[in-house]
């Protein structure tokens, strides 16, 4: 299904550093990387985060991902699970007050069969949906119109976030942090 996008994105396809000598999978670089806004990752825990999907089926559509580099569900240790699983619930609060869905789908892709990109790193996808957002664009042509610019759902998310209990900011261009 292609994805139709407004001229905005070609500054992140025009960008100097398209994949810096990584030797790491992104999931694990992106954390380390100074500008958490530039890097869409718009919240953070002790052991997972909270990262902007860069081709969103819907506006909100983000990954929480847990810091530990493994593909395998069963390799999560209980406080893992138990981190990942509360960044999953502060995500799902931070989306119904900064977008208002009517709903969500949200899950794990877990290995390459399941249609995973990056099947060697975890990671849960939580896509905002509305009564009604499905029309006849992926239908007839293949093709999902999105209407929000990322740089807008990263502000109403990170705000959001924000006004959570336990919620610290400590830098302009950082994520929300939980202790």
């Amino acid at each position: 299904m292609e994805q139709v996008f407004a001229p905005w994105r070609i500054e992140w396809i025009e960008r100097e550093e398209k994949n810096p000598d990584v030797e790491e999978c992104v999931f694990c670089e992106l954390p380390k990387r100074g500008d958490d806004r530039e890097n869409l990752l718009v919240a953070r825990s002790e052991r997972s985060f909270v990262l902007l999907n860069n081709y969103p089926y819907n506006p909100g559509h983000v990954m929480v991902i847990p810091r530990v580099h493994t593909g395998d569900y069963r390799d999560l240790d209980d406080d893992q699970l138990l981190d990942h699983a509360r960044l999953k619930r502060r995500t799902v609060d931070a989306l119904e007050v900064a977008m208002e869905p009517d709903g969500f789908n949200a899950g794990l892709n877990l290995g390459e069969g399941a249609g995973g990109s990056v099947a060697d790193h975890l990671h849960t996808h939580v896509v905002p949906r509305w009564r009604g957002d499905t029309n006849f664009m992926p239908v007839l042509s293949e093709t999902k119109v999105i209407v929000e610019a990322l740089a807008d759902t990263y502000e109403r998310l990170h705000e959001a976030f924000a006004a959570q209990e336990g919620a610290t900011v400590p830098g302009e261009r950082s994520a929300v942090v939980f202790e």
